[in-house]
């Protein structure tokens, strides 16, 4: 490669200060330990060290391999979480029932609709794989619609399914018959240890949930091959109980089948706010979570480069779809059922670039935290340089 080389223009690597010296390239192509010589005192790659990055293909950027489907089976719910940002309001009672986005349920006619539709955007991107992700509301409120559209969407390539569900109706039955239909891998979410779970996600008609939970993902686990993926929100609420969860998991769940993830959560529900500080504090308490994570059997995700979201960092749609029940596109899962957010229809395609100004948003737009963008940033590379550093001690990398 000339040594005139640089890196290019579109570079979405990180460069982070690890522990104990030296630092963390992140690039779309891997992971690179460097030196401290090889990083300038202002924190910046040396023209040397960069050279290296770019022989060992660490800024190449990697080509996608499979269209990226997000499909709402169903949009209602049958949790109250305050902080959902389904939510159109607050429940007015102080209960567990806030107004949701508008009913709509998957069909058979619409499933026929949405596989037209990803055919053809699978073919416009000359891809032959399928990534498809079962999404609400709570998609298991339509059992019937996820396993047909798991079953049908087979029929487009090769197939690799993925649900968020929040498990309260998860049942072996149900579980044995989306993993036949295809399904590999389900996230649930807990809102901290048992009690302040209990508190947060709640049911609409009144009742905790954590017990529940646990319960069905346990069972579902003796029933099938399911690999889980367990995102753990954090927020003041529940953050003083995370070492317990940590624990209370790994002791009702098989932990080599799980992932772990801790998500600091935005202030993204209508009326509710994170009054966490991103500092060094926080970091260590992060730290200490994985660590304990990955020594009872967990595996952790390994962070990442700035990479965009594959539905929604490209504004054609051309590598991927956040597609509701009724058919209406949106350009991001979160903003999938709300009005005022649509990109586009199935039978229409997507709206002009004109016309989607200011509503096509990407899935980090909202995690933004407006004027603690920059201490968040600086928590986050802070988290990741530790873990990092545990996943390679540990030969995970």
């Amino acid at each position: 490669m000339p040594a005139q080389q640089s890196a290019p223009e579109a570079d979405r690597s990180r460069l982070i200060k690890a522990e104990g010296g030296g630092w963390w390239f992140l690039g779309d192509g891997g992971y690179a330990r460097l030196r401290p010589g090889q990083v300038s005192p202002e924190g910046t790659l040396l023209p040397s060290a960069e050279r290296f990055l770019l022989d060992r293909g660490l800024y190449d950027i990697k080509p996608f391999r499979s269209y990226s489907l997000t499909v709402l089976t169903s949009t209602d719910c049958n949790l109250g979480c305050g902080y959902c940002f389904q939510n159109t309001g607050q429940d007015e009672k102080g209960g567990s029932r806030p107004p949701r986005i508008k009913h709509a349920r998957l069909t058979s006619d619409m499933i026929t609709s949405v596989l037209d539709f990803t055919r053809e955007r699978m073919e416009a991107a000359e891809l032959d794989r399928l990534a498809l992700m079962l999404f609400g509301g709570e998609p298991l409120l339509n059992p019937r619609g996820a396993r047909e559209l798991l079953r049908r969407a087979a029929e487009l390539g090769e197939l690799k399914a993925s649900m968020v569900s929040n498990g309260t109706l998860l049942t072996p039955l149900i579980a044995k018959e989306l993993h036949a239909a295809g399904l590999e891998s389900v996230q649930i979410t807990f809102d901290g240890d048992k009690e302040v779970h209990d508190a947060i996600r709640i049911k609409r008609s009144g009742g905790g949930t954590f017990d529940l939970i646990v319960n069905n993902v346990a069972k579902a686990m003796a029933a099938t091959d399911i690999r889980w993926h367990l995102r753990v929100n954090v927020s003041h609420h529940n953050k003083h109980g995370m070492d317990e969860l940590v624990e209370r998991l790994a002791e009702r769940l098989d932990a080599p089948r799980c992932g772990l993830q801790f998500a600091l959560i935005g202030d993204v529900g209508v009326g509710y706010g994170n009054d966490l500080a991103y500092g060094s504090t926080l970091a260590e308490d992060f730290t200490r979570w994985h660590a304990r994570a990955l020594e009872l059997g967990f595996s952790v995700s390994r962070p990442k480069a700035n990479l965009g979201c594959q539905a929604c960092s490209f504004k054609s749609g051309k590598y991927g779809a956040v597609i509701n029940a009724d058919g209406v596109l949106s350009s991001c899962w979160e903003t999938a059922g709300q009005p005022g957010w649509e990109v586009g229809t199935l039978e229409h395609g997507y709206l002009s670039e004109e016309e989607t100004e200011g509503r096509w948003i990407t899935c980090y737009d909202q995690y933004q935290y407006g004027e603690n963008a920059a201490a968040l940033a600086a928590f986050q590379d802070e988290v990741d340089a530790a873990l990092l550093d545990r996943l390679n001690a540990a030969g995970r990398l």
